[in-house]
């Protein structure tokens, strides 16, 4: 057995007590780092920049200036966490610390600063200090606005459903917002670098503010994207936002390829088409119009007035002359004014004998169309096909036998000048329809009685067993009717009065087969 003295005990606690806390300083992450390395307090020394201490990837001690910006080392704050929150500012910097490692020393430039910061990234006895410098001192009571403004900025800028990024000298984009991230990986696939510029063409020639329709390709599909892109010159470099325009891109494209099918119409028409703007301007014309106006080519492209279209038109000899000029342009403001409320009907009769059927209507937007169109044939079809029929109403007219034709529904469609002096009515003059039922009553009071008449009426509208007859009638005043009653075209009917030469002997009516075919 050992005999220890009090002294000794003491001595040997003393010892123990000392081990003990060299322990627990070893231990401790912040008692490890080197006094070169250490962050110095806030106001301490000369510098009041951010400082992080990193073992590997984790932070084991920072500067109350840091602190302030990504809290305490208790706080699990990471390598990774600092490159996320320093990005915006510093793009370049490194994401694993073994690159410090490897290098020794790394400055990274600021991105906005003026005069410029950097990030210092120095490896010292296994640990990586990181010091941010500005380029001018910042007084810590500064930092947690300035911290709180860098929140709101970055929520701000990740969260804009627009494309924003920053571009250097070089071409290279040095900072982005989620949006163009995301449009990156659209276009170019999911492990796309958006250092890499997207949008080609923006370094030149870019003035401030200026608005540029660029496009993308989506690879793999082939699916063009179109954009609107900002490119707002800065120092050493440009700050660039791009707004999405497909669904503009693909109204213009609609509204281009709409109005290449209407020219196509239009220039296919015969009809002369001008289109005059709200400005009173000639906006649109199709080659008709060239061919029936005669206007040469060069004069419509230039967009005259409309004053000056229908001038042209008079001097040309392709418009009605006017007796009065000097009311010649009340009269075309009375023509521009009737064809915007789409009133204004015309028929031009021209000095050549064309026919012109002008016509004016209101378009959209105060716009007003006129068009034109050739009807001389149809005129002098018209014009042909009256003389006929007066020729023919006269042939008729001058026949001894009184002649009435009915249509399948009963009502009288012709009557000749015999017809109308043999009974002494004129259904012409009468806008009521005059039918076979009003015939047969008139015939019936100036007629002794007969079954002809009801016979007659059933034939008008019987549509089988047609076949000519004929009948007698006595008149009233003693003369004798010989009627011939024949179905003609389109299931009309024809009946014929023929005053016989000497009265009959007979008193009635005698039905027999017609067997001639003039009765």
């Amino acid at each position: 057995m050992i005999d220890i003295t009090f002294g000794e005990w003491i001595a040997l606690g003393a010892m123990c007590l000392v081990t003990a806390t060299l322990a627990v300083l070893w231990l401790t992450p912040a008692a490890r780092v080197p006094a070169s390395a250490r962050a110095a307090p806030a106001g301490s020394g000369p510098s009041r920049d951010p400082v992080f201490l990193f073992d590997g990837a984790e932070l084991i001690d920072a500067s109350s200036a840091a602190r302030a910006i990504a809290g305490d080392p208790g706080d699990g704050v990471t390598w990774r966490a600092l490159r996320e929150a320093l990005l915006p500012s510093f793009p370049s910097f490194p994401p694993d610390p073994a690159q410090v490692r490897d290098a020794g020393r790394l400055s990274i430039p600021s991105l906005d600063g003026d005069p410029p910061g950097e990030a210092m990234c120095e490896w010292i006895d296994g640990i990586t200090r990181v010091q941010l410098r500005a380029g001018e001192p910042m007084s810590t009571a500064d930092l947690p606005p300035l911290a709180r403004e860098l929140e709101i900025l970055r929520a701000a800028t990740g969260a804009a459903p627009y494309p924003a990024w920053r571009v250097d000298d070089d071409g290279r984009v040095t900072w982005c917002n989620n949006a163009y991230a995301t449009l990156v990986r659209k276009v170019r696939g999911r492990g796309a670098d958006t250092a890499y510029l997207l949008f080609p063409n923006l370094s030149d020639d870019v003035r401030t503010r200026r608005k540029l329709r660029q496009s993308v390709t989506v690879e793999g599909e082939g699916h063009v994207l179109w954009f609107d892109v900002w490119a707002i010159r800065q120092k050493d470099g440009l700050l660039c936002y791009a707004m999405d325009v497909n669904a503009v891109v693909d109204a213009e494209a609609a509204q281009r390829n709409f109005v290449q099918t209407l020219t196509k119409t239009f220039a296919q028409l015969s009809i002369g088409l001008a289109i005059f703007d709200r400005n009173r301007q000639l906006a649109l014309f199709n080659p008709a119009l060239i061919d029936l106006t005669a206007l040469p080519a060069d004069f419509l492209s230039a967009r005259p007035s409309l004053l000056s279209f229908f001038d042209r038109l008079r001097d040309s000899a392709m418009m009605p002359e006017p007796k009065d000029y000097n009311s010649w342009r009340k009269q075309l403001a009375d023509l521009v004014e009737a064809a915007a409320s789409g009133q204004y009907q015309e028929t031009w009769s021209l000095p050549s004998g064309s026919t012109y059927s002008v016509s004016g209507r209101p378009h959209p937007d105060g716009a007003v169309a006129f068009l034109f169109e050739d009807i001389t044939a149809e005129v002098t079809l018209t014009r042909r096909f009256r003389a006929e029929l007066e020729q023919n109403q006269a042939v008729l007219d001058a026949l001894d036998r009184a002649i009435a034709v009915f249509a399948p529904d009963g009502t009288l469609t012709f009557c000749n000048a015999g017809y109308r002096d043999l009974w002494g009515v004129d259904p012409d003059s009468s806008f009521a329809q005059f039918t076979v039922v009003d015939a047969t009553r008139g015939w019936q009071d100036r007629c002794l009685a007969t079954p002809m008449w009801g016979e007659l009426r059933d034939f008008v509208s019987s549509r089988e067993n047609r076949s000519d007859w004929r009948a007698e009638v006595r008149m009233r005043d003693g003369r004798l009717l010989d009627g011939t009653v024949r179905p003609i075209q389109n299931g009309a009917t024809m009946v014929e009065f023929v005053v016989a030469p000497s009265p009959a002997a007979a008193t009635g009516t005698v039905a027999q087969p017609a067997d001639t075919a003039g009765g």
